[in-house]
């Protein structure tokens, strides 16, 4: 990782050096490299190698779990994540359908196994409106299950909850409040971070 070609390429031959010396090999077939930059054309002119074999420069790829993008958006991870939680729903779908379970042991559910699928890496996410409704509508449609439909006195018909009654019933804070709520902690553990690492720098 590197803020520009000549870093990059530096960081590379260290860890080409590293691994010779601990008796390993840098695969070049399964070591892969993506470009971060609203210029498409960025970097198009180098190539990054191992010895001799160049490195295939990918538009994008999954680093610990997460979507890595060439031009650094997120949407492509938030689509990976509600996918993943819509698997998780299906694997849990039979509890939360059942009418065995009470409605507050089934928002536990969600809230310890869905949603967590869900908001991997959250407290990186840069969101804008059209993600906020993405992931807004994921939670909803997971509350009118888990909550069922409604029984309309006036039309004589049963109907989903609105979105208004959805909030009333989930006390809980929503999935928006929720990633908001990370990033202002993962911003308060950097801040830390640098106090603590001054401090250090400080005394000795």
């Amino acid at each position: 990782m590197g803020g520009g070609v000549h870093t990059t390429k530096k960081h590379t031959g260290a860890l080409v050096f590293a691994s010779t010396h601990s008796g390993m090999e840098v695969n070049a077939d399964k070591t892969k490299y993506v470009v971060t930059s609203r210029d498409q054309n960025a970097g198009r002119g180098h190539n990054t190698k191992t010895d001799n074999s160049p490195l295939e420069r990918v538009e994008q790829f999954k680093h610990f779990g997460t979507t890595l993008t060439n031009q650094n958006s997120i949407q492509e991870e938030i689509k990976s994540r509600l996918k993943s939680g819509n698997a998780c729903y299906h694997s849990v779908q039979n509890l939360l359908s059942s009418s065995l379970l009470s409605k507050t042991l089934k928002i536990k559910i969600y809230r310890t196994i869905i949603l967590p699928v869900v908001l991997y890496g959250c407290e990186t996410w840069s969101l804008t409106l059209r993600e906020e409704h993405r992931l807004r509508l994921f939670e909803n449609r997971m509350l009118r299950r888990i909550f069922g439909p409604k029984r309309d006195e006036l039309i004589v018909e049963w109907r989903k909850l609105r979105n208004e009654e959805l909030n009333a019933l989930y006390c809980s804070p929503n999935i928006i409040r929720v990633i908001k709520l990370r990033m202002g902690w993962a911003g308060h553990v950097a801040r830390i971070g640098k106090r603590c690492i001054q401090g250090f720098d400080g005394e000795t």
